[in-house]
């Protein structure tokens, strides 16, 4: 059914939702709900990636650290999980708005019969208002927990461009612990200075690229980067800003200057 709304992903990290213990950061979670329902109550169809499952799960079991064990990692991982549902739930419901879970394999996307089926259920969801909420299902795919890469997601930024693609979005917006990317790196850089707009991944912007993110994460500007090569080819711009700061999505799908801008390959839209 076409609409005339606009449909935005919006991936949101660990680093974001949970305090430096690895406890959900219940205010932060609660800003970002709020500003996404206000979107989905307007014009927008709005999609939600969420990591964060191991490092809540972590925390809710009262493990001293992220357990090292593949199979811990995965009980953790569904601990968390329903942790995280209870209160994506409990906190659109406060903002009059329904959501789904939908958690997702390598194998959905790849194989095309289940991607089809997927990118329908994705659209029935936003027909009816819902905001879906997606991770990858940890618990079943150990590739990526296991080793920090898989064949076709290995993280929640690369994740969430293959659901903007699949659902065919404007928008993708990657809340992180950054304020976007810089022309080098701002941490051991002070004059290090913030790219507004890259309309194209030339190799001096993958040379940007730093290493990984926090030990809450797996994701650091390189998976970014590689997000934004599917997103920019889907026809879908991207946008890396600071997740502590939700309210700017109000600016980011009006089109101003916040964070960093990946400009779409507009011919590749699906």
């Amino acid at each position: 059914m076409e609409t005339n709304k606009h449909r935005i992903v919006v991936k949101v990290g660990t680093s974001t939702l949970t305090h430096s213990s690895g406890a959900l950061d219940l205010r932060s979670m609660e800003h970002l709900v709020r500003a996404l329902a206000d979107l989905a109550g307007g014009s927008y169809e709005v999609i939600l990636v969420t990591s964060g499952a191991i490092a809540v799960g972590t925390d809710k079991l009262g493990l001293a650290e992220r357990p090292r064990e593949l199979r811990m990692k995965q009980a953790a991982a569904a601990v968390g999980q329903c942790r995280m549902m209870h209160l994506y739930d409990k906190f659109f419901s406060e903002y009059n708005r329904s959501m789904a879970q939908i958690l997702l394999t390598g194998d959905d996307v790849e194989d095309a019969d289940r991607a089809e089926h997927l990118r329908a259920t994705f659209f029935s969801l936003l027909e009816m208002g819902v905001i879906p909420v997606v991770n990858e299902n940890d618990s079943v795919s150990p590739v990526e927990i296991e080793t920090g890469h898989h064949k076709v997601f290995g993280d929640n930024d690369t994740l969430s461009a293959i659901v903007a693609s699949l659902c065919r979005a404007e928008l993708l917006v990657l809340l992180s612990d950054i304020d976007g990317l810089y022309d080098a790196d701002p941490r051991t850089h002070p004059e290090a200075k913030l790219l507004r707009r890259v309309p194209e991944l030339t190799p001096e912007i993958l040379e940007m690229a730093g290493g990984a993110g926090t030990w809450r994460g797996t994701g650091g500007m390189a998976t970014k980067l590689s997000a934004a090569r599917i997103a920019m080819d889907a026809g879908c711009d991207m946008v890396i800003t600071n997740g502590k700061r939700p309210e700017e999505l109000y600016d980011i799908v009006l089109g101003r200057d916040i964070g960093t801008r990946f400009l779409a390959k507009k011919e590749g839209r699906a």
